[in-house]
């Protein structure tokens, strides 16, 4: 059994308990799955971050291996060389991960800014390699009135565009200001129960999807496109 004493919310007789073995490939390792979290608020009391950090805790006592990225210093996109200490840590980490969890405010009906800038900063193709393909992905949001989709909705585009395999369930937590303590832990109530079936979704779409990946986005217009290239090198003609 996990350990739960971090999880006051959490009824033990009903804690998801995860069999990697039953979602994995067959050549799977068993390794932890490696989870990344962004959240869009550098607000000292960031509704954002205390969801993320909830959901840290709930995918470790699942058996996940999970980093949240803190973005504050992160510079605007293209304003500064992808060597940038901030920028490089960011991309670092989504290179390591194999799903991750984006959890922003709503905003003027949408995601915050620096939400959309650590997405801006996640390169669709580098070196060869792309960071965010065929990873898993969770979605969460905080409202500061009545319960809203608009950034999730929003979120759920970004990543289609980043070719991530986003998980049907998600998470949207009304009027957040009266759903988290004066410690910034969340109440129990559905807005909780609902955080715990996302993130028990993820590790398990992470675990179908990891090993899988090369198979599963693996392109007939890529595939075209490579042999055509292939064909235009080894048929130059003689200098």
């Amino acid at each position: 059994m996990p350990d739960l004493s971090d999880l006051p919310n959490i009824d033990p007789a009903y804690f998801p308990v995860i069999d990697f073995s039953h979602y994995a490939s067959a050549n799977d390792d068993g390794h932890p799955p490696r989870i990344l979290i962004l959240y869009g608020s550098l607000r000292d009391r960031s509704y954002s971050r205390f969801s993320a950090e909830e959901a840290e805790r709930l995918l470790t006592a699942m058996g996940a291996d999970v980093r949240i990225f803190d973005p504050t210093g992160l510079p605007a996109p293209d304003s500064v060389e992808p060597d940038h200490p901030k920028v490089a840590e960011l991309r670092d980490l989504a290179f390591w991960s194999e799903g991750m969890v984006w959890s922003t405010p709503e905003r003027h009906g949408a995601m915050t800014g620096i939400m959309k800038t650590q997405i801006d900063w996640l390169p669709l193709s580098l070196g060869g390699v792309r960071p965010t393909q065929g990873r898993a992905l969770a979605l969460m949001q905080v409202c500061g009135g009545s319960q809203s989709f608009n950034a999730v909705n929003q979120l759920r585009i970004l990543g289609r565009w980043m070719r991530m395999v986003t998980i049907p369930n998600q998470s949207s937590v009304a009027k957040a200001w009266d759903e988290f303590d004066d410690n910034g832990r969340m109440k129990p109530s559905p807005y909780y129960n609902r955080i715990v079936d996302v993130m028990e979704e993820l590790v398990k779409f992470t675990l179908m999807v990891r090993g899988r990946d090369a198979i599963l986005t693996n392109r007939y217009s890529e595939r075209v496109e490579s042999a055509a290239a292939l064909s235009a090198r080894v048929n130059q003609p003689k200098l």
